[in-house]
């Protein structure tokens, strides 16, 4: 059977992770599964979770990283610690709901897909009202990037997206933060046999009182990013 690690970056989400993972653990999926939870420096208590998670179930393993460096660093090495045919990237702040995995797997189980986004924007799915302005810089990002890369996807910034293993370890990830999303998409984009489904998602976004990490500086960093990986092809 094909296995499937599920990457979960973490940082400071004491509050949040043990819930995700016993969401988790409710969702039955067609194929076997690995779960690989990279600490991203936390600071708050969250280590200590993940350990007695980790020892109470042998389908986790935790991998720490000495200092908080962002997202894309959290991803990248749990990429390069993945044995799976497919990745598939996941939040632990609750805002993606973990039983929407199966209908991602579905397009590559089927044989139709290679790579699978999830979208906030498509496919009639529930989603929490978001800010105004979040979102129009969402849906900006998205198109600039689809100019760059000729793809037509609705949510590039999505957390949810699925990967083809062997390819996801061939690369040199450079991002350490947010501009992952880009970067990943743009990497994708390159290879011209690869068919790229969109899946409808829900989604539960919280704000930044709420702990919500990103900002607009990030934004930013995508619009380079687009450039650097799209344009430049570095």
């Amino acid at each position: 059977m094909p296995l499937l690690s599920i990457l979960i970056p973490v940082f400071n989400e004491a509050a949040t992770v043990k819930e995700l993972l016993a969401r988790l653990r409710a969702v039955e999926l067609a194929v076997p599964r690995e779960v690989l939870l990279i600490d991203d420096g936390s600071t708050d208590g969250t280590a200590a979770i993940l350990a007695e998670a980790a020892a109470a179930d042998p389908e986790l393993r935790v991998i720490t990283q000495p200092a908080n460096r962002g997202k894309g660093a959290a991803v990248a090495a749990g990429i390069a610690a993945s044995r799976g045919d497919w990745l598939l990237i996941q939040d632990a702040d609750l805002e993606y709901a973990p039983s929407d995995i199966p209908r991602l797997l579905e397009p590559v189980l089927a044989g139709d897909a290679d790579a699978v986004y999830g979208s906030r924007f498509v496919g009639g799915q529930r989603r929490r009202v978001n800010r105004f302005w979040h979102t129009q810089a969402n849906r900006c990002l998205t198109t600039l990037c689809n100019a760059v890369t000729d793809l037509a996807l609705t949510d590039m910034e999505c957390c949810y997206k699925l990967l083809p293993g062997e390819l996801a370890r061939s690369w040199t990830l450079q991002e350490a933060g947010f501009g992952i999303e880009p970067e990943i998409t743009c990497r994708l984009a390159r290879e011209p046999r690869l068919a790229i489904f969109e899946v409808g998602i829900r989604y539960l976004g919280r704000g930044r009182e709420e702990g919500k990490k990103i900002g607009w500086r990030d934004g930013v960093r995508a619009v380079w990013c687009v450039a650097k990986y799209g344009i430049l092809r570095r």
